[in-house]
Formats: structure tokens, sequence, C-alpha cells
């Protein structure tokens, strides 16, 4: 069950060893920089880096194999959604039309659309795996530290801390009580029905709610009686100093930021037209 939560993972690797406040901003800036831009080749570029820093990473499958169909799924739905709502918005980007597919009514597919949800593909693969880099290679406690060293409150800091260990404690909690209600009899692996399942998953969501508020109450007593919050600093067993590789990763966010920046006054704007 641990292999298979959300969370942070200890390894050995260079982007375990980075500090956690480095790895932020480069997910912060390089998120900025992918999604202000649509140059296809710049976000080409920025998703073969970022699944080549996944699989460096050493990430195994089981590990984020979920959420990754979860995501999935809402992506091409959104996708879907795009081309459903606005079907010649690409067409309205690019000042041109090229169809590949006579429908009906307004739904032609042209070549613009496709290259415009092309982009939005893009977009998904340049931010998500570094996003699941960060959530499964950061300790929260070494992040809350360099957060509180950078000048933000440490209550603000720990709250940080706080959330990302609070990821795996609800997925262990989801499937205990998953596997609760199937020994109950309520069938809810892939052998039943998907009816079956969304029913049981909605059985879930009541004592999923009760056990996370009395979590809640018991590390805000616990954190009451240890006094948090009375003085206006604190130390911490975890604190993680910058190293030459976190000023590198700093500067390669950067890097990317100001070549994103670049491509607005090449291509005249957001959108990189090859029609």
């Amino acid at each position: 069950m641990n292999q298979q939560t959300l969370g942070y993972h200890p390894g050995e690797t260079v982007i375990h060893n980075v500090n956690a406040t480095a790895k932020l901003v480069f997910l912060l800036v390089t998120t900025i920089a992918c999604m202000t831009t649509y140059d296809t080749r710049f976000l080409f570029v920025i998703s073969l880096f970022s699944l080549g820093l996944f699989k460096f990473s050493s990430i195994k499958w089981q590990q984020v194999s979920f959420v990754v169909k979860f995501i999935a799924f809402f992506s091409v739905l959104n996708l879907v959604a795009v081309y459903v709502f606005q079907p010649m918005y690409g067409v309205q980007l690019y000042g041109s039309e090229h169809i590949l597919l006579n429908g009906f009514g307004r739904f032609n597919l042209t070549q613009e659309e496709v290259f415009y949800l092309f982009n939005l593909l893009l977009k998904y693969f340049c931010t998500i795996p570094l996003t699941l880099i960060f959530l499964l290679t950061t300790n929260p406690s070494s992040f809350a530290a360099s957060l509180n060293q950078i000048g933000i409150s440490y209550k603000v800091s720990y709250a940080v801390s706080l959330a990302l260990r609070y990821i795996p404690d609800i997925q262990e909690d989801f499937m205990n009580i998953s596997q609760a209600q199937q020994a109950r009899g309520y069938e809810m692996s892939r052998k039943g029905r998907l009816s079956q399942r969304i029913k049981g998953t909605a059985r879930i969501v009541l004592p999923l709610i009760f056990s996370s508020l009395e979590r809640i109450e018991v590390i805000s007593t616990a954190m009451e009686l240890r006094r948090f919050g009375q003085k206006k600093k604190r130390t911490w067993y975890v604190s993680q100093p910058f190293k030459a590789i976190d000023y590198i990763v700093i500067l390669v966010a950067l890097m990317i930021l100001a070549s994103s920046i670049g491509l607005f006054m090449v291509n005249h704007g957001r959108f990189y037209n090859p029609f």
C-alpha cells in the first residue's frame, strides 16, 4: 500500500537531494512559462525534458498509476470539451482554414484545431510530470524548513508541510475504507460494474470526511499542547541549506522563463503559427 500512495518516497537520486525550495521555484517558474505560451517547439522540448526528469527520478509506475490515469481521463475529457464548444477556435487563432474531415454544421475537423489541441496536450506533458516529481521526491519537513529560511512565516510553512503529508494519509484511509466496504459485500473492484463501483465510491465519501475531521482535531490538539504559534520564530530538525545544484536548478528555471518570453517577440504574440 505504501508503494501506491502519492506522497514522499525517499530516494538517492540527484533530484531527491535538491533543496525543496529550489524544486518549488523550478516547478512554478516552468509552469508559468509553459502556460503562457503556445509555441509548439518550446512546449515539445520542455515536454521531453519533463519526461526525462521523471524517468531520472526513479519514480515507480505503481506509485503514480492511479493519479496518472485519473488525470489522463480528465485531460482527454477537457480536449473533447474544447472541441465541442469551440470547434473553429483554431481557425480564429491562426487565421486560416485547412479542413481534414467534413462534419455536420460547424463541426469540421481542421488542421488548425488539431494543432491547437495538440498544444494543449503538450502543456499537460510539460507540467504533470514535474508536479509528480515534486510531490514524490520532496520531504515535507525539509520543504517547510526551506520555506521558512527564505522568509515565509513558519506557520504557513508548517501548513504546507501538513498538506503534503496529508495526501498519502487520505489515500490510505480511502483504501482502508474501500477494503472494509468490500468485506461487507459491496463490489468495488474492477470485477464489478461501473455503476456498482460509483455507488461504492460514494459510500466511502462520508466515512472519509469523518476520519479526516477526526485527524484534523487530533493534530490541532497536539499542536496546541506543544504551544505551536506562541513564538515569532522556531527551529527545525530538518534544515537543508542551498548548494550549488540548487542555484543551478533555479538558473535553469529562469532560463526557461526567459526563453518563453523571448518567443513572444519572435512570434509576435503567444502563438506559433506554422500556417
